[in-house]
């Protein structure tokens, strides 16, 4: 059997986009840095993402039912680290930068790469995860053209090379 270890290990081998996820309701604004998020098929325009189960906003994600995907432009690094830190409370992210909302009322970034405005459709638990399955409604695309990822543990900007 492979450990955990050794496989969060050879996941952080694995180049992936940084994404804040957000959600809103009548609770208030929820968001968290995730890496764990895909296409699944572009008719109808769908996405998946994945969230811990013992996240503190978990439970507000499942009943607003909405949720937005903002891809991070490559100098946010910091609103990344603001979203993941769980010593900030929802007042202080959101303090960060300019939100916005589309279609379905969930904050949009506006300085975002791109922002993916959507309904959660399905949800599934696997393990100590739900992976909600949405469906976009709405995007929201900025003029950058690169984009903060995250790979062997560490931050990296990736997108636009200037020729001399």
């Amino acid at each position: 059997m492979i450990q955990a270890t050794d496989f969060k290990n050879a996941m952080s081998l694995l180049t992936s986009a940084v994404n804040v996820v957000t959600t809103a309701g009548m609770s208030g604004r929820y968001g968290f840095t995730a890496s764990a998020v895909c296409s699944v098929t572009d008719t109808p325009p769908t996405l998946l993402v994945c969230m811990n189960k013992s996240s503190r906003s978990h439970e507000h994600f499942i009943e607003n039912k909405i949720l937005t995907v903002n891809v991070l432009a490559a100098e946010h690094e910091h609103i990344s680290n603001v979203f993941a830190s769980s010593k900030y409370g929802s007042d202080e992210r959101f303090s960060q930068g300019n939100w916005t909302t589309l279609e379905t009322g969930s904050p949009v970034f506006e300085e975002a790469l791109v922002s993916f405005d959507c309904e959660i459709d399905q949800i599934q638990e696997v393990g100590t995860h739900s992976i909600f399955i949405c469906r976009v409604a709405a995007i929201q695309k900025s003029e950058q053209d690169q984009s903060l990822v995250y790979f062997n543990r560490a931050y990296h900007q990736v997108g636009q090379v200037e020729e001399a």
